[in-house]
């Protein structure tokens, strides 16, 4: 890959690391999510974040951001638009909702019915939106970043393993360290340092380098390796359901992009093994345990599994 193409990637992920404190490792996987052109889902408590991190992405960008606060009220339309009629012209001209835009932060996703998640379904697989017998196209780049709380579960409807699958990675946050909560709360007394970023790359420059990723070069011995982890995940005793063929190719992806962040213009065994888990983990179901209970289960199992398939050398 050509140097300025990794300095654009590098300059982005210092500007979001100057709001979103201490989490390298969640902006590295939001990076990765952003130029493989797939979604991301970050999963913790209330407070440590989340939505920062999808703000801070936004502005870097010079991108159009949205965000969609999901409630148990909210319809479909009130996400991809609807039709409203024009008394002047006496027709029905189609207003665009908030999916229209190039960062969409879908927060507290399981909040709402099941009826209203699958509204982004189409937009997060097909980068398109289809209403009253017409489809159109989402701007690009297109990324969702949803969060949920995983520890409240009164009025929340969990995501059904379709809605799931749209997600390239799901990641939590975690908690930061004394030392950069304490950054935090002096960085915090004149107000959001996020609302002061300014764009260092645009949306063209983000096309370009997708464009790019997919250009990285993988061996076949990284395509057996990939294989034969996720033959793992359908062979294994404690799961239910191993992962799919698309969730294969997700994670194909996800190692070209890790690849491209890091500066090399090919996939290395390394990149396949740091991505597995939060690729792989939302993609399974384990036997004997209830949706929504089992995410520390369902990573141990892909982890474990990691240590049985041999790495190329």
């Amino acid at each position: 890959m050509s140097p300025e193409l990794h300095q654009i990637v590098s300059t982005l992920e210092e500007n979001i690391s100057r709001v979103v404190l201490g989490k390298r490792d969640v902006v590295r996987l939001c990076t990765v999510a952003l130029l493989a052109g797939e979604h991301i889902l970050l999963e913790d408590v209330p407070g440590v974040g989340k939505t920062l991190i999808g703000k801070a992405l936004a502005k870097s960008i010079d991108a159009r951001f949205a965000r969609i606060q999901f409630t148990p009220d909210l319809l479909p339309s009130d996400i991809v638009g609807s039709s409203i009629f024009n008394a002047q012209t006496s027709e029905f001209a189609y207003s665009q909702g908030p999916i229209f835009a190039n960062v969409v932060l879908a927060d507290e996703i399981n909040r709402t019915t099941p009826r209203t998640q699958s509204a982004l379904l189409e937009a997060m697989s097909d980068n398109q939106v289809s209403a009253d017998g017409h489809t159109y196209p989402l701007p690009k780049p297109f990324l969702v970043i949803a969060t949920q709380n995983p520890f409240e579960f009164e009025g929340t409807y969990p995501l059904p393993e379709s809605q799931l699958d749209r997600f390239l990675l799901r990641t939590s946050v975690g908690y930061p360290d004394r030392e950069d909560e304490l950054r935090v709360l002096t960085s915090h007394r004149r107000g959001e340092p996020v609302e002061e970023l300014r764009p260092v790359i645009n949306t063209q420059q983000v096309v370009q380098m997708q464009d790019a990723v997919r250009g990285i070069a993988v061996d076949d011995s990284i395509h057996e390796y990939l294989l034969d982890l996720v033959e793992a995940t359908r062979r294994c005793d404690e799961l239910q359901v191993g992962v799919s063929t698309r969730g294969a190719l997700a994670l194909y992806r996800a190692a070209q992009s890790l690849a491209f962040v890091e500066g090399r213009d090919f996939v290395v065994p390394d990149d396949v093994k740091r991505l597995a888990v939060p690729v792989l983990s939302h993609r399974v179901i384990a036997k004997g345990f209830l949706h929504g209970n089992s995410r520390d289960r369902l990573e141990g199992i892909v982890q474990r599994l990691l240590g049985e398939v041999a790495v190329p050398q």
